[in-house]
């Protein structure tokens, strides 16, 4: 929900950055797999019960998701970019809440609950993206993307301000993962009901 809103305030640095690191020689998929190494450096520091460098660990590796797509936007989007990038982040999301789970077993059922919630949203926006790429339909609502992105009430955004809440307030990780789960089963429904209304029954 959020995305569309930030992305005219965070574009223009990152796209900044992307064309002197593709300048240098940097490829667009180095930077994705380093983030990506990076945010699992959250897991054990979360799973320790270390929030802060938890919470640093993930700031830093959005930071490179940002960066990686303004690094393919210089030098050219590919495929395989835009997969690993989906991949690591339904990876790194669902690899974070297991940290969470393993710094407080007696939280695991909600985090377990959440991980569920993640899956709604990720199949039925990957779904939603097949089917469209099958009908050749295009959107740059959200910026140039390599797959077509449908939004909904939680996005990219919305999630990371989730998880800084979860590690700014870990007592309270409960009430805020079931919470956010809600958000993420309305984001589901409403995909689903975009793919009948767009694609027939």
């Amino acid at each position: 929900m959020l995305d569309r809103a930030m992305r005219p305030l965070i574009d223009p640095p990152l796209n900044a950055a992307g064309r002197w690191l593709a300048a240098r020689g940097v490829k667009a998929n180095a930077v994705t797999l380093a983030g990506f190494a990076v945010g699992l450096a959250a897991v054990p520091a979360i799973g320790l019960g270390n929030y802060g460098w938890g919470l640093a660990a993930i700031l830093a590796s959005r930071l490179f998701d940002g960066l990686d797509g303004a690094v393919a936007r210089a030098a050219g989007v590919t495929d395989v970019g835009g997969y690993l990038d989906i991949v690591c982040d339904f990876i790194l999301y669902s690899a974070w809440v297991f940290g969470f789970a393993v710094a407080a077993p007696e939280h695991a059922v909600a985090a377990a609950f959440l991980m569920l919630s993640f899956v709604g949203t990720g199949s039925s926006f990957l779904a939603y993206a097949v089917f469209a790429a099958k009908r050749g339909i295009d959107t740059e609502i959200h910026g140039s993307k390599s797959l077509y992105y449908l939004g909904g009430l939680t996005e990219g955004t919305e999630t990371i301000l989730a998880f800084i809440a979860f590690c700014l307030l870990p007592q309270h990780f409960v009430p805020l993962a079931l919470l956010f789960a809600a958000a993420c089963w309305i984001t589901t429904v409403s995909r689903m009901l975009a793919a009948v209304r767009g694609f027939g029954t």
